[in-house]
């Protein structure tokens, strides 16, 4: 892990591409203590690593589904009847033994992508992983905190998704959601390590996958001069941070420091891992 030495910084945003609703305007300054953080998100060969040492069943695994982009099933399992799609957001399929192992249903495999973040997994399933490694989820604080890697700016390497036409991070490269050109060089995922670190020497933090947070979601942020905010009490849904390769300035551009967004703790998707945190001294 890298061990950040915290302190204060605005968390937010005020500029004008935060998404209505989502609680990202205005910044405020809030203040982190020291802790460390996962430079990757965690693979797949790490989660097959903790499955293998305790026998564990994914959320997704239980259910006997999860959901997955239309775009990345394959023309066999388009017709094999089991692609049930989403009436309010028609590119997301609910598809019958998609897990973490068979990330865009059967006839799927990790692999040649044992280096890639591990998918569908929940909540839950993040929780389960990070008590069995000793770790815990980044607060979303902590994360933003980590994300910006000492920068105040949109993306931990400026205000540009693209300075110079250089590509930083894996987000959607076409039009979405009919054509990924993979631009970046990735179409779908990436390795957790692609691209370079940012200022903290963490890797990923924006675009790839979402990651899961410790907070319960409130559409709204910490008061200005809390320290190490936890988000509400209880709630219904969990923090989920910094956009995934599914991304795109058409649709969602979450794909910023300070950009938020949620999920219920049983879901999971072929775009959402998560990355482990601890507490320091």
């Amino acid at each position: 892990m890298v061990r950040l030495d915290g302190g204060r910084f605005r968390m937010g945003t005020d500029s004008a591409c935060a998404v209505p609703g989502d609680g990202e305007r205005p910044s405020r300054e809030v203040e982190v203590h020291s802790f460390a953080i996962d430079p990757v998100a965690v693979s797949n060969r790490d989660f097959a690593d903790f499955v293998e040492a305790t026998g564990y069943v994914t959320d997704s695994e239980r259910l006997g589904w999860s959901f997955v982009f239309e775009g990345r099933l394959s023309r066999r399992l388009r017709r094999s009847g089991i692609v049930e799609r989403l009436p309010a957001a028609h590119w997301w399929c609910r598809i019958s033994g998609a897990d973490w192992r068979r990330p865009e249903g059967p006839g799927s495999s990790i692999e040649r992508r044992l280096d890639h973040p591990v998918l569908h997994v929940s909540h839950n399933d993040a929780v389960a992983y990070s008590s069995w490694a000793g770790c815990r989820l980044p607060t979303e604080a902590e994360w933003e905190y980590a994300a910006r890697g000492g920068t105040g700016s949109d993306f931990p390497w400026g205000e540009e998704l693209e300075p110079g036409g250089e590509h930083r991070c894996n987000v959607w490269q076409g039009d979405f959601p009919n054509r990924d050109d993979g631009a970046d060089g990735y179409r779908g995922t990436c390795p957790v390590d692609t691209f370079e670190p940012n200022g903290f020497g963490l890797y990923n933090m924006i675009g790839n996958v979402w990651e899961w947070c410790a907070d319960w979601f409130a559409p709204r942020l910490p008061p200005a001069g809390t320290r190490d905010p936890q988000g509400p009490p209880a709630g219904v849904a969990r923090v989920i941070r910094g956009g995934s390769h599914l991304c795109h300035a058409s649709y969602c551009n979450r794909y910023r420091a300070s950009a938020r967004t949620h999920n219920t703790p049983d879901s999971a998707t072929g775009h959402t891992g998560f990355r482990c945190a601890m507490t320091m001294n």
